[in-house]
């Protein structure tokens, strides 16, 4: 279909606007097949080929606004800006005229702007039914979004492996040939040859740096976030004494996981160090503020993956946001927004939550910024 045009008066859902031929019985009789579809998180309806819902799932539940007994048995073709598109739909999958069929549309919700959707309708192995799943266009962006982070960041930690032993090699012929010059010159002219030495032992730092994430080994065991959290708040009020204010907002039923605590505490720490510099100008007005905030995320999708429990772990700064030449950037290696950075905390952040199969995601706006860290929970 063609690119979508917001409706101009979006008007409520009207379910119930046609009656339902089929029975409520008959409605009810199939709805136990479909209960698995309550476990997704994309929005299902079972539909017959005349429109009548007979199953919503819990997800089409809560973006409708609408109760479950409300939407079944009504005319799924109402609930949308342009019901004819889906009634064509539904009509060609009930003439077997294609096995599945995907468009874009408007889904209108109650009280609430309509939700631009990707709509696909696929036949059932049962005649005179179809499949109908609503994916949120912002969901499937954001799904989009986080499959490019992954792989950038997968396509980063092997420039940054090989470029790092390209350049440790000849730092050590360097660093031995100015030694040897050194033996042999003046005393007056050995500054230069120092020069050498030291800026060769500065790379030589930078490179282990980089590899550092790959050379030492995952040590697994039981980590409590918030044992991570209250460690990393403390090294950063040490640092920080005036003018910071480091808050706690903590779920305190989130379980124990199985993970690297030192790598996480790392982590976490590079992301509150960045937060902390950027929050310069605030901290010498006395009013700097970090948050640290736990949560359970419930049936989330991220890393192409399904989770049923994961960790929501936000570190929450008001500083002046992320500059707009970087925001794409910043988990890049060598990539920062302040003089003198290094450019490699966030990069290292990232390694280190990848290896417990998570995200680091960033939503920045002047006075508020977010980090947040999706780790998977048993």
């Amino acid at each position: 279909m063609g690119g979508l045009k917001k409706p101009q008066s979006p008007a409520a859902p009207s379910p119930a606007a046609r009656a339902a031929p089929a029975s409520p019985p008959a409605a009810l009789a199939g709805a136990p097949r479909f209960q698995s579809f309550d476990l997704l998180a994309t929005l299902v309806a079972v539909v017959r080929t005349n429109g009548v819902v007979l199953f919503a799932n819990a997800a089409l539940e809560d973006a409708l606004g609408s109760s479950r007994r409300t939407i079944e048995g009504s005319q799924f073709p109402d609930c949308f800006t342009e019901p004819l598109i889906l009634q064509n739909a539904l009509e060609g999958a009930g003439s077997n005229e294609f096995a599945a069929l995907r468009y874009d549309a408007w889904l209108r919700r109650l009280n609430h702007e309509p939700l631009p959707v990707h709509v696909v309708v696929a036949q059932t192995d049962t005649p005179g039914e179809a499949i109908v799943e609503l994916l949120p266009l912002e969901q499937q962006a954001k799904q989009d979004r986080e499959e490019r982070l992954m792989d950038q960041a997968q396509a980063n930690k092997e420039l940054i492996r090989n470029l790092a032993h390209e350049i440790k090699n000849p730092l050590g012929g360097i660093r031995g040939a100015a030694q040897l010059l050194q033996m042999e010159i003046d005393k007056e002219l050995t500054e230069y040859t120092q020069v050498i030495i030291h800026e060769a032992d500065r790379l030589q730092t930078l490179v282990d740096r980089l590899l550092a994430p790959h050379r030492r080994p995952h040590l697994v065991g039981d980590v409590n976030i918030h044992e991570v959290c209250e460690r990393v708040r403390t090294l950063i009020v040490a640092e920080f004494p005036r003018g910071l204010r480091v808050m706690r907002d903590y779920d305190i039923s989130i379980p124990d996981f199985r993970g690297d605590r030192e790598q996480l505490i790392q982590a976490l720490l590079n992301i509150a160090h960045n937060a902390a510099y950027a929050l310069a100008e605030r901290i010498a007005a006395g009013d700097g503020q970090i948050s640290f905030r736990t949560r359970i995320a419930r049936q989330v999708t991220f890393g192409k993956q399904r989770y049923r429990l994961a960790l929501e772990l936000h570190v929450i700064d008001n500083g002046p946001g992320v500059p707009d030449s970087i925001k794409d950037r910043i988990f890049y290696p060598l990539v920062s927004g302040r003089e003198g950075g290094s450019g490699l905390g966030l990069t290292l952040a990232q390694t280190f939550v990848q290896q417990h199969h998570g995200l680091i995601e960033c939503d920045s706006v002047p006075g508020r910024t977010d980090f947040k860290i999706l780790i998977p929970l048993p």
